[in-house]
Parts: C-alpha cells; structure tokens; sequence
C-alpha cells in the first residue's frame, strides 16, 4: 500500500501520532529531500531506508517504487513539510498508482496551506492568537482523487436550492482549477446531477469516512459516480473533487 503521509510544517510536535506509526511501519519512505526527512526521523529515533523523489529523478525513480508496491511492500510518500502531493512531485506517484490499481490512503496532518494560518496572528488584549495545525478533509480528498493538485479551488457547502446551486456552480464553470466542494447526504445525489448539468461529464471524486476503517474514494466521470452511488445508503458529510475546464488543444 501507499501511504500518503503529513509531516509537520514548522514544529516538529506538530506530527500525528498515526503518522509515527506509519513511518515505523512501513518498508521505505519516499522523500522530496532525503536530508530534511532525514532530520525528522531522527528526532523521533525512526530507522528507514529513504529513496528520494523529486521533479528532476521522477523519471527515473517511478518504475522503481511502483516496483515495491506491486510486490506487496508497504511505502509511504513524505514531502519537506505539509501534505505530499500539494505543490510537488508526489502528485505522479499518486496518479500512477491509481493507473496500477495500488491501493493508496492518507495519513492526515498540517498541509502545507496552513502556513498562512500559523503565520497570521490577531492580538486582542495583548493576547496573541495562533493556529495550531491539523488533519484537513479538503487536502485529504484532494490528494487521493488522482486529480490536478497544483492550483485548486474550495468552494466549501453550495446553496440547498437546485437553482441558486447551479449559479454557485457556474462562477467557476470555466475555471482550469480543479474544484472542492463539501455536500450532506441527503444532498449528494442533487448535487452531482446539477453538477453534471453545469460542468459536463467531468472526472470527479467522492471521499467519504476519510481516516477511519471505512475510507471510502469513488473516482470516476461524474455520470459514473451518480450511478455508483445511487443505490448506496449515504452517511456522514462529503467531500466532492472535480476536474477544472480543459483548453481545447490548439487554443
């Protein structure tokens, strides 16, 4: 299996408890720098052999570590700081492992984006008010869907009503971005078809249960996922994953 890991974005205490197990447990780690991990495993005395993946040896080093995960080992993906496959290589081994039909999950921690919110500071009375880092169901989703993850958009919950959801929809209809949106249950189904609707047959995904025993991630063209989940008994709230407008070739 791949193990999509988080690791702290600053402070080391910033780390998961889950993903110290993961990093244990696992037979390789891959790493955007292997010196900079090499420091973390250190602090949490973690022995492991590093191979390194970044965008100048992805080339070379993808055949490699498809190679372990086909034989059944157990591999977990680490950038320098916040959740891999934002804004780095790790996106490619994401999507071939998909194409491999290789079983992947995320251990959730600080992504990369709360740097902002850890940097910003309000003062009230003196008191300074900081962001403590954590697991993030929107980077989570994103990450697993196998979509683009360089520039995205969160869009968050869309209007109950199909007519005010469609034109909540449409702001970003021509958008390249892939889009993130979080839906209820009850709305799911409604939310899907107005999206197919507005978007077309795009590639989409549904995550549902991110984190616990029954992880779920649907992939697939938005026509596709409505059928797959129209049957199913829905529970808890969903995040929703589509693929930005694609420019016509020539354009």
């Amino acid at each position: 299996m791949l193990y999509i890991v988080s690791t702290p974005i600053g402070n080391l205490g910033d780390i998961s408890l889950r993903a110290l197990d993961t990093l244990r447990a696992v037979d390789t780690i891959i790493s955007e720098d292997t010196r900079k991990t090499g420091i973390l495993l250190k602090y949490f005395e973690i022995s492991k052999p590093q191979l390194s993946f970044y965008e100048q040896n992805e080339k070379k080093q993808l055949p490699r570590i498809l190679g372990q995960l086909k034989e059944g080992r157990d591999v977990a993906l680490v950038s320098n700081a916040g959740t891999p496959a934002v804004s780095d290589p790790g996106f490619t081994l994401v999507r071939a492992a998909l194409e491999n039909d290789i079983e992947i999950t995320a251990v959730p921690g600080p992504p990369l984006l709360d740097r902002e919110q850890q940097l910003f500071q309000y003062h009230s009375l003196m008191q300074p008010v900081r962001a403590v880092p954590g697991p993030t169901a929107l980077v989570m989703a994103l990450v697993l869907s196998g979509l683009p993850v360089h520039a995205f958009t969160f869009r968050g919950f869309p209007p109950r009503k199909s007519s005010a959801r469609m034109r909540f929809m449409e702001v970003d209809k021509d958008s390249p971005h892939t889009l993130i949106f979080y839906e209820s249950p009850h709305r799911l189904i409604n939310f899907l078809k107005d999206a197919l609707q507005v978007y077309g047959d795009r590639h989409g995904a549904i995550a549902n249960d991110l984190t616990k025993k029954f992880e779920t991630v649907l992939r697939g063209p938005l026509s596709e996922l409505i059928e797959q989940i129209s049957e199913n008994k829905l529970l808890g709230e969903y995040t929703i994953v589509i693929s930005g407008q694609r420019k016509e070739k020539g354009k």
